[in-house]
């Protein structure tokens, strides 16, 4: 069996679903603490000035999400989760829409791993019709039906994904030699590393940095760059490009 691993946010995604989703709980006022939406504001500015990396913007903006999240209830996030991919689940890029297409068409079994929010990823799954999907599990406690604030399971990271990975080569018998693996950030470098057939979509300058170090990675990588609706392919190995 041929896999194609996907991460979402900046790789099939033009952003990231949770911070759509956490725009959303400020629009609905669904906290009251004003501490929240300027933290928030005050991370985004840091990456949209590139004062900051993307991979320590994300990490930042994860545990003011956890705050955020603690105490809204299941009925409200089922309810803002549709909103978000009812309304922005199509702010995709071109590339890997047509690279989910080639895999459907080629019968390769199509994965999403993703550090999204399970309850974001599931939803992007099913509207892209992946024939499976893992992501970052919120805790809801049982009695109230509302979230904890705590993560049960992470998958933005290399290890969590590369563990998933795992239970899905078991399950399904895959090739990994013959199969593909789409990502963007240093979350994705375990995942990118595992495949025949890597390719880094729009990387963070963190990822091309452990791309450059890693010579088995270079002989095989693809590196795509999508701006506007020109999209260009870049060879790692060229030195004039500065990682």
């Amino acid at each position: 069996m041929i896999a194609a691993f996907f991460d979402i946010d900046g790789t099939i995604y033009r952003n990231a679903l949770l911070i759509e989703h956490f725009k959303k709980m400020i629009k609905y006022e669904l906290f009251d603490d004003i501490h929240y939406k300027l933290e928030v504001e005050k991370a985004y500015h840091l990456w949209d000035t590139r004062k900051g990396d993307y991979d320590n913007y994300l990490l930042d903006l994860i545990e003011l999400y956890k705050k955020a999240l603690n105490g809204l209830s299941e009925k409200y996030n089922d309810f803002i989760s549709d909103q978000v991919v009812s309304l922005k689940g199509n702010r995709v890029y071109a590339y890997t829409r047509e690279m989910i297409k080639f895999h459907k068409e080629n019968g390769h079994k199509i994965i999403f791993i993703s550090g999204s929010p399970l309850f974001l990823v599931s939803r992007m799954a099913k509207k892209f019709e992946a024939d499976e999907f893992c992501g970052s599990e919120y805790e809801i406690d049982k009695k109230t039906k509302k979230f904890s604030g705590r993560i049960v399971k992470p998958m933005w990271d290399s290890v969590h994904k590369k563990e998933a990975i795992d239970k899905f080569i078991k399950l399904y018998n895959i090739d990994m030699d013959k199969s593909f693996a789409y990502g963007d950030t240093n979350g994705d470098f375990s995942m990118l590393s595992s495949v025949g057939n890597p390719r880094a979509i729009n990387p963070s300058r963190e990822l091309l940095k452990k791309i450059k170090a890693s010579e088995e990675l270079k002989k095989k990588i693809e590196i795509i760059v999508e701006r506007k609706d020109v999209i260009y392919k870049i060879n790692p190995n060229v030195k004039t490009i500065e990682f």
